[in-house]
Parts: C-alpha cells; sequence; structure tokens
C-alpha cells in the first residue's frame, strides 16, 4: 500500500524534507545542504539520494511512497517547467521529472515555494479550514502564495503568487531587487523595514533608540515600535500602509476569506496585524465583508507541509 509521502521545500542555502503519512501526520523532518556548485547538478541527486536512505531508515522503500511534492524558488507551469531558480543557479529545466526519473518512477509534482507553503498553511496551519486564502511571507524579500477552492494557483505562466513584486509606490526612486521601483518588497520585506526605518532616520531629526544600534534589523524596528520610538513606529505603519494597500488589490481581484502573514517578519505579531488591517480596511470599504489577517503558524515547516499535500 501506498501509505507515505514525502514534502520537499528546496531554498538557496538548505533543502528540507519531511516524510507523511496519508493522514498528514509528520513522521520525520530532515533537511542536507544545498550544493551549488558545479552547475548546481548535484541538487536533485542529493534530493533522490536522501529520500531513499531516510525511506530505509523508516523501514519503506520507494513504492510505499505515493508521490513526492516539491516547492521550487521560482515560478513553475502547468507542465512542472521552470525557466530559472535564480537563488540556486539552474536554468530550463523540469524538476519534477527529473526527481521522479532518479526516483525510479515515483510520481512527483513541483509548485511555487511561497503557493506551497499557503497550500500548507491553508492544510494545517493558520488558515485550517478555509479554501481561499492568500499568504504573504515577509523574509528578505516578500513572497506570496494563492490558494483557492482548496487547490494551488498558480496562473498561466506560473507567476500567480508573485505579490512582492506588485508595484505599490510608483513614486520610489531606489530600485528593487529585480529591477523595478516601488515594488512591495521595498517595503514589507525584513530588508525593506530596515530601508524604511534608515529613511525615517534621516528625515526625522528627533530622538530615537535606533540611533544607537549599529547593524539594524527589522527586529530593532519592531522592538523599538512596540516601546513608543516614534521614528521606529513611522517606519511600520510605512509597511502597514502598504502592505494593506496590496490586501485591498488582492481582496478585489480574488476576495480570499483570509489573508496569512509568514516569514521572519511575522514573528512581530500583534503590532504588525494591528497595522496592517487597519490600512486593509480602510482600502477595502466597497464590503461589510471582509477577508481575515491572521498570522501564519507552521513556520518553517510550512513548505514541507504544503509540498506533501499537494500529493495526497
Amino acid at each position: 500500500m501506498k501509505n507515505y509521502c514525502v514534502g520537499v521545500d528546496v531554498g538557496g542555502t538548505t533543502v528540507k524534507m519531511g516524510l507523511f503519512d496519508i493522514t498528514g501526520s509528520l513522521m520525520d523532518k530532515w533537511e542536507i545542504v544545498t550544493r551549488k556548485e558545479d552547475g548546481a547538478s548535484h541538487v536533485f541527486p542529493d534530493i533522490a539520494a536522501s529520500i531513499r536512505e531516510r525511506t530505509d531508515r523508516h523501514g519503506l522503500t520507494l513504492a510505499d511512497l505515493t508521490g513526492v511534492g516539491m516547492g521550487i524558488p521560482g515560478p513553475v507551469e502547468e507542465d512542472g517547467y521552470v525557466g530559472k531558480i535564480v537563488n540556486i543557479g539552474l536554468y530550463d529545466l523540469n524538476p519534477a521529472k527529473e526527481l521522479s526519473a532518479l526516483l525510479d518512477g515515483v510520481p512527483v509534482k513541483a509548485g511555487n515555494d511561497a503557493n506551497v507553503a499557503a497550500l500548507g498553511e491553508a492544510w494545517l496551519g493558520g488558515a485550517q479550514g478555509y479554501q481561499n486564502v492568500v499568504m504573504f511571507t515577509l523574509g528578505t524579500g516578500v513572497g506570496g502564495g494563492i490558494v483557492m477552492s482548496g487547490q494551488l494557483f498558480s496562473g498561466s505562466h506560473g507567476m500567480g503568487g508573485e505579490l512582492g513584486h506588485m508595484t505599490v509606490n510608483p513614486a520610489e526612486t531606489e530600485a528593487c531587487n529585480c529591477g523595478n521601483h516601488g515594488c512591495l518588497e521595498q517595503y514589507a520585506s525584513a530588508t525593506g523595514v530596515v530601508r524604511v526605518a534608515r529613511r525615517q532616520l534621516m528625515q526625522n531629526t528627533g530622538g530615537s533608540v535606533l540611533r544607537d544600534i549599529g547593524e539594524l534589523t527589522a527586529k530593532d524596528v519592531f522592538d523599538a515600535a512596540k516601546s513608543g520610538d516614534a521614528v521606529a513606529m513611522a517606519a511600520v505603519e510605512e509597511l502597514g500602509r502598504y502592505l494593506g494597500l496590496a490586501m485591498s488589490w488582492v481582496a478585489l481581484t480574488v476576495d480570499p476569506e483570509v489573508f496569512i502573514i509568514g516569514g521572519g517578519v511575522s514573528r512581530a505579531g500583534q503590532i504588525l496585524l494591528d497595522v496592517v488591517r487597519t490600512n486593509f480596511e480602510k482600502n477595502i470599504f466597497i464590503s461589510d465583508k471582509k477577508a481575515d489577517v491572521a498570522l501564519a503558524t507552521l513556520g518553517n515547516d510550512a513548505g514541507i507541509c504544503g509540498a506533501a499535500k499537494m500529493v495526497l
């Protein structure tokens, strides 16, 4: 009986993996280094070898697997084709087909990692019980995931859910990493929060504990805001203004039941929820029925959980 599956979350530094039974219970989780040398040619063979080793450790064989789900940091088209995985250095490939061949034909399904994380939160996390979910992941950058009617939505070209690169401020003069100007990522990511805080410090001559911190982090900004620092709070409010605006646009397009906020920045907790909810509700006045805004709960396990759900 094929009573098990594996969820794989491919990252630029490590690959996280989890062994699940078909009821969704996580039996084991582990990670391996993402080897990017030699044109990243080791990545998928390493994943396959690790899955073989771990299933064997549990007294299982590949024949016991109903499939392997995999989150990929890049747009994944409906047929599994991926044009590029920039932070790993892989181009023009079909990761699902490659991994399946290395696993003796075990079915493999791939999806964008942020979309997959959203599916994980809808299945076992902060959006459990909802069928229509949009997730914003606020980390080094800003990612997004869309689940509609319980299924991943990735669009015609795998670009559905690339929410971090919506232009929310056309007047922005600094360039985003993508080359555009005024992307949501420039304000709502961890690096964006620090960038905005530094700009606030230059524009505001008032006192702030942030001036005494050398290597400023997003956590420093939120901690200072919680203690009443006006400059830090201005940076947090700017994040809330742009993220709330972005959510209102998404709500008027796909009308989800809930927005989930994940990633490292989400650890700021209630102060983040408050500023985002306030700005979202201000911009979505057209209806009394509004999506809820909540925090993700699965942390780093969201990717492997969503990947497993894809094949169950």
